[in-house]
């Protein structure tokens, strides 16, 4: 009788096929294969970094041999709290992991069992460690790159280590990460009680003042945490030193008057902050390298720029950042600053000159007359020889420039860390920008409040007297560029939640809406608020 190949048969063949291959024999297709490898080999199809790893050690088992029990307890114990850090808990599935073990009777039960596992744990330490989601796929503008750890590497360290110390190293062991999820318990925990309580419903409350909306204040900071219970019921000293210290918190200016912009972060409930931090701890996750001995951090949404020195910061500066408009948003990643720029020469970016500058010029040949209009040989050409009509955004020839000068837009120093989105700390004339609270109102790059002060602090280690060299560049008018010696890690982060050095939580606007849009994907992965009554 004809052997008949049906369609089932034929993917069953070439299924065996693919996993006698996966396993490498050098012996001819019809010797014995063992249940357990080839259930391995079959289970690991389609997955490189699972199938490379057990053919590389001769598909010995890490998780249902005889003695893997204290591994097999680690991994499900992992498992089963992951919804403490905040990700997807039905990625990993424990219960069907458990199932999967208890009903391994058979060597090809045991095979399945044990992909089963290799696949939950990589999916796990991955996420774990380095983040659930994909940043650029949120966000074009998070254009961080995701420091992934090898997959197979990964399970080889994992075979080799002691089971519960490797998963308990798994999450970001930084100040930060321990101090968010130290918050995210708290919250929960508040959550589990009810919350803070009714919301203010003044439009402003200043010391002196009683009455039923005084005391709503307080009780909210109170269960806050920002005072001890009270029954006063006038907004009295203590009252404002919480307002105020709410304030410092929160970015907002510490006169402690609550007033609609100190009120309605006030009125914020517990649930949003919680998924605040639960952002800002994937977003850790998503920077989960070291940062260097050195460093500079800019937080985007807290308007500030600090030098750390051995994880203690030695320099603090406000900095006003990219304006929430299209092209314009400060982009989040981490370079290198290589050196600084004295007395530099203001390149106008071919967006501003054509977007911005050119329909000025079409309008006056003598408008923005600070600039320098130059070819494409690097030559300043005459205003009056050129027709700025007949050209359009994509046919203009020329660029324009800004000669160094006090009223330079970049203003007398330019710090760079040379990257594909044109971002750089610089100086600025418009020094007034800096009072405000809200400071987002550059076309992308981070203007510095105190510039000097920050070159001063970067060329410590490389000369005694940096001011004096600093000034020396300076007072010459000529562009002069001053290599660091030893170059600055630079990370651009955009943190609305986050600890402060004495390891309080602060919260901040989602000026651009990209913690929204993390917040959104993370909930269509599964992710979840808790209490700690659920």
């Amino acid at each position: 009788m004809p052997f008949a190949v049906t369609r089932r048969s034929f993917s069953t063949c070439l299924m065996t096929l693919s996993a006698i291959a996966l396993i490498g024999l050098a012996e001819p297709v019809q010797a014995q294969v063992t249940a357990f490898k080839q259930a391995v080999a079959e289970a690991s199809f389609g997955n490189e970094a699972v199938a490379t790893f057990y053919r590389t050690r001769g598909y010995a088992p890490i998780f249902t041999g005889e003695q893997d029990g204290t591994r097999r307890a680690a991994l499900l114990a992992a498992l089963e709290t992951s919804d403490i850090h905040g990700l997807p808990a039905g990625r990993y599935d424990p219960e069907t992991l458990k199932a999967a073990f208890a009903a391994a009777e058979t060597a090809r039960d045991r095979g399945r069992a044990e992909v089963l596992a290799a696949k939950m744990f990589l999916q796990f330490s991955t996420d774990i460690q380095t983040g659930a989601m994909t940043p650029g796929k949120i966000d074009s503008e998070i254009v961080r790159q995701v420091p992934r750890r090898d997959p197979v590497l990964q399970l080889q360290a994992f075979a080799k280590s002691s089971p519960q110390g490797f998963m308990k190293a798994l999450p970001p062991r930084t100040q930060q990460y321990n101090a968010l999820l130290a918050e995210k318990l708290r919250l929960e925990a508040t959550l589990g009680h009810g919350g803070w309580g009714p919301k203010v419903s003044a439009g402003k409350l200043e010391p002196g003042q009683s009455g039923d909306q005084v005391v709503a204040l307080r009780n909210r900071l109170i269960a806050m945490g920002y005072m001890k219970r009270s029954a006063s019921g006038s907004f009295d000293r203590t009252l404002q030193k919480a307002v105020q210290q709410f304030q410092i918190e929160h970015g907002l200016e510490p006169d402690g008057v609550a007033g609609p912009a100190t009120l309605a972060e006030i009125n914020i409930e517990p649930q949003q902050r919680l998924s605040q931090v639960i952002v800002a701890m994937e977003r850790e996750r998503w920077s989960n390298v070291p940062l260097g001995e050195r460093h500079i951090l800019v937080n985007i949404t807290e308007y500030t720029a600090r030098i750390i020195d051995n994880g203690k910061e030695t320099f603090s500066t406000r900095v006003v950042v990219g304006s929430d408009q299209s092209g314009r948003r400060t982009p989040e990643f981490s370079d290198v600053m290589e050196y600084m720029v004295i007395n530099p020469t203001w390149n106008v970016p071919r967006s501003i000159a054509t977007k911005e500058y050119l329909p000025l010029l079409k309008k006056n040949p003598n408008a923005v007359s600070h600039l320098r209009v130059v070819d494409s040989r690097g030559r300043t050409v005459s205003r009056g020889s050129v027709n700025f009509a007949q050209y359009t955004a994509s046919s203009f020839p020329f660029s324009l420039k800004q000669p160094p000068s006090q009223s330079n837009a970049l203003g007398l120093v330019k710090f760079m860390f040379p990257n594909p989105y044109n971002i750089y700390l610089h100086d600025t004339p418009s020094k007034n920008l800096f009072a405000r609270d809200q400071r987002a109102f550059s076309h992308g790059c981070v203007r510095l409040a105190e510039p000097f002060e920050f070159a001063y602090a970067l060329l410590a280690r490389q000369t005694s007297d940096p001011e004096g060299l600093f000034h020396a560049r300076l007072n010459s008018g000529s562009e002069t560029r001053v290599n660091l010696e030893e170059p600055v890690p630079v990370h651009l982060q955009y943190r609305t939640a986050f600890a402060t050095a004495k390891g309080r939580i602060s919260y901040r606007p989602d000026i651009y809406g990209r913690d929204a849009r993390i917040w959104a994907a993370m909930q269509a992965a599964g992710v979840k608020l808790g209490d700690a009554g659920s």
